[in-house]
């Protein structure tokens, strides 16, 4: 057999496998939807079969195109940008707050003295009850909403961070000291570090603390938002609606949450974990 031959055989034959070479579709990470689609599927089913009443919960079907009409009507983008904004700013303010308050308490015995009962005063108040005071205090407009999703976000945040900076092990402190930190480096290159996952966490909770205050804000006079949508569909007895409103609260709680996981990833790739992949 010639040379030429040989090299034209060796072009035409595949260097590695053609299934090693396609990408694999990895059917596990699909495995967590298919106990809601199930649900899904009965439910549909039961509403078929006429054991669900419309006007007690609408089929999955109907809500679908409730939500498709919304979408292409425009009202749902409207409401959407209106609640987006009153978490952002909240969420915001929140966690700015309580960031700096668990800085300030978990740092020093005399922060504590002084944040720290308040703070555990404040969290234990249920929301329903502060909102009469909020909207003498701040009116009826954005403010008391923007404030309570504040103040629902902040508690979290404060929680776990003073958790975390005080859990640091006294002994990376003490490694700090011996490579000459001062107390300002011990607490950006050593407390900061060893406290973020708890801060993370803190920041999960947050953000599902700020749309259940949402919910609660958007009952004070709102005129827009998810809230309000899910308000004007009950009066109208629209419980294809009012399941459309609570579908965008879960999908953006659960959007939320898989960005901060995202961002823990990379922020805390050099911690071991016990899960692999």
């Amino acid at each position: 057999m010639s040379e030429h031959a040989l090299g034209a055989r060796g072009a035409l034959a595949p260097s590695e496998p053609l299934q090693a070479r396609l990408p694999r579709l990895n059917l596990s990470q699909y495995r967590r939807f298919i106990s809601p689609l199930v649900l899904v599927l009965l439910w549909q089913a039961a509403s078929m079969a006429g054991l669900i009443a419309p006007r007690t919960l609408a089929a999955p079907s109907t809500i679908l195109a409730s939500a498709w009409e919304l979408v292409l009507s425009g009202e749902l983008p409207r409401h959407l940008l209106v609640s987006l904004g009153r978490v952002a700013s909240g969420l915001a303010i929140g966690v700015t707050t309580g960031a700096a308050l668990a800085l300030v308490a978990g740092l020093s015995r005399l922060g504590e003295e002084v944040v720290d009962a308040p703070m555990q005063m404040l969290r234990t108040l249920p929301f329903l009850a502060l909102v009469p005071l909020f909207i003498l205090w701040f009116g009826i407009g954005e403010t008391p909403k923007i404030a309570l999703v504040a103040l629902g976000s902040a508690f979290p945040v404060y929680l776990t961070l003073f958790a975390g900076i005080r859990g640091v092990d006294p002994k990376l402190m003490e490694a700090g000291r011996v490579f000459g930190l001062d107390r300002r480096g011990l607490v950006r290159h050593v407390v900061l570090p060893a406290a973020l996952p708890s801060g993370l966490v803190g920041l999960r909770y947050a953000l599902g603390s700020a749309w259940l205050s949402l919910v609660i804000a958007e009952q004070i006079n709102a005129t827009a938002g998810i809230g309000f949508l899910i308000n004007d569909a009950r009066d109208f007895l629209r419980t294809d609606v009012i399941v459309v409103g609570l579908l965008v609260y879960a999908l953006l709680g659960l959007s939320a949450d898989a960005l901060v996981r995202g961002f823990e990833r990379r922020a805390l790739a050099w911690r071991p974990s016990l899960v692999k992949g």
